[in-house]
């Protein structure tokens, strides 16, 4: 403001010179040497006497552009001041964005904590429903208890009216017990017991979650149980997995059962000795069957002794995505194991992308033989093999889809289906059926589930008729 004043005070003494100075100014006109009017304005200089010489042009300049500095500094001072005037409402905005924004910042942690407080709930409500889905799997596969005779014929008794009245009687009395006809399972030779039950498949529960993966390379992969075990470090419990995300998958992680598998706590890492191609591994028998990273080859990997027990190339099996599931992932070759041993699914060129089946043995991995079908690989999102049937699985993303083929190699038919099958998480990357567990193994976008299933089971039927005495 001092500055301000100053600057004033100069301008005031300026104009007053200058208004001082044109008292004593004077006007002549006279004519120049070559006759043209000149006009001549002269003031009196307040401080010199005389004029050491002429003024020139450039100090005529000169207090012309201090002039103008002048003029500029000016209408500076009047702008700040005016800036200077709306600093209070500028000073009252700012506070006012403070204060929206602290309430803005407060409405925002209440929201974080709600969410909390919401995540929180919808995990507990989850574990309860795991818990009893669980629960309600297990009493599934309870079976029933059944009459038994003593010849082991399953019969069914109907209830005797007034038993207790003839026990009451002193009489001699005969009794006859009306049987019903009821199935009897269809009796299994020694060695094929592991087949028996086998039958179409009905239907399949809901997807029961074991465990989230927490990295990037668990959004695919392999997991599941051996269902015929044969090692003196492992039994039907243990759980095997490959997470198949990655250019070098080679680690196959051991959990001792289903419970540490959960927790996320393997009691083994193993290294395998060659890379393994996507998501079509199988354990069976005590080894892993996998395909080699970019080649048709097989190998059977055994877990007791950790090295390859045999290899053998898939005759003309394409490989490294030439006729892979509709999700992609080099699926082209998939392994699978049923109540009837070990096969492959996968197409060749000559076949055009239409899935072939081959049962292999599981010792040198040799082709028994081939069935060709007429469902295109590449239309489906997975497929498995139940009973010595294939059954493909329509879509690897939606919600709600079907098992919409079936394919039976022990009539070389095939036939569309419609089994309700979900993709709870919408990415579907393997299915494999354990008979042990009468279940599917899935991994679902990080999500490794099971799935209970039902089949309709082959019987025979048997008349009894018996007499029972009373006395």
């Amino acid at each position: 403001m001092l500055f301000q004043m100053s600057v004033l005070c100069l301008l005031c003494l300026a104009v007053f010179s200058q208004s001082r100075a044109q008292d004593q100014a004077s006007f002549n006109r006279s004519n120049d040497l070559t006759g043209r009017c000149v006009y001549t304005f002269a003031v009196v200089s307040p401080q010199e006497s005389s004029c050491p010489g002429n003024i020139t042009k450039s100090e005529t300049h000169e207090v012309l552009r201090r002039l103008t500095l002048l003029e500029g500094l000016v209408s500076r001072l009047i702008a700040g001041g005016a800036s200077g005037t709306g600093s209070g409402g500028l000073k009252h905005s700012d506070e006012d964005l403070q204060e929206a924004y602290a309430q803005v910042t407060r409405e925002r942690n209440q929201l974080k904590l709600d969410q909390e407080r919401l995540n929180s709930q919808v995990q507990k409500l989850q574990s309860a429903l795991a818990e009893l889905s669980q629960e309600t799997e297990l009493l599934r596969q309870r079976p029933c208890e059944p009459t038994n005779t003593s010849g082991g014929t399953l019969h069914e008794i109907t209830p005797l009216k007034g038993l207790v009245d003839h026990f009451e009687n002193n009489s001699f009395q005969e009794m006859k017990a009306e049987l019903k006809e009821v199935p009897a399972p269809h009796l299994i030779p020694e060695g094929n017991r592991s087949r028996s039950g086998c039958g179409e498949l009905l239907s399949v529960g809901d997807p029961v979650l074991h465990r989230k993966a927490n990295g990037i390379t668990g959004k695919y992969g392999v997991w599941l149980q051996d269902p015929d075990p044969r090692g003196p470090y492992f039994t039907e419990k243990t759980v095997w997995r490959i997470d198949a995300v990655g250019k070098d998958v080679r680690q196959l992680f051991m959990y001792e059962d289903m419970d540490q598998f959960s927790k996320g706590f393997p009691m083994k890492v193993l290294v395998l000795p060659e890379p393994v191609e996507s998501t079509g591994a199988t354990v069976y028998q005590g080894s892993l069957y996998y395909q080699r990273r970019r080649s048709r080859t097989l190998l059977r990997y055994n877990l007791t002794s950790e090295g390859v027990a045999s290899r053998r190339d898939l005759p003309h099996a394409s490989y490294h995505g030439q006729h892979p599931y509709s999700w992609g992932g080099y699926t082209d070759i998939d392994l699978a194991v049923d109540e009837q041993g070990l096969w492959a699914i996968y197409s060749t060129a000559k076949a055009k992308g239409a899935i072939i089946i081959s049962q292999l043995d599981p010792e040198t991995l040799e082709t028994r033989r081939s069935w060709e079908t007429r469902i295109r690989k590449n239309s489906v999102g997975n497929a498995f093999m139940m009973c010595g049937r294939l059954y493909t699985v329509a879509s690897y993303t939606t919600h709600n889809t079907t098992i919409n083929y079936m394919f039976d190699t022990a009539t070389n038919e095939g036939q569309a289906i419609a089994v309700p099958f979900k993709n709870k998480y919408h990415y579907n990357s393997m299915v494999d059926y354990n008979h042990a567990q009468r279940k599917l193994y899935a991994w679902d976008n990080f999500h490794m589930v099971t799935i209970f299933s039902t089949q309709r089971l082959t019987h025979t039927h048997t008349r009894v008729h018996t007499h029972t005495h009373l006395t």
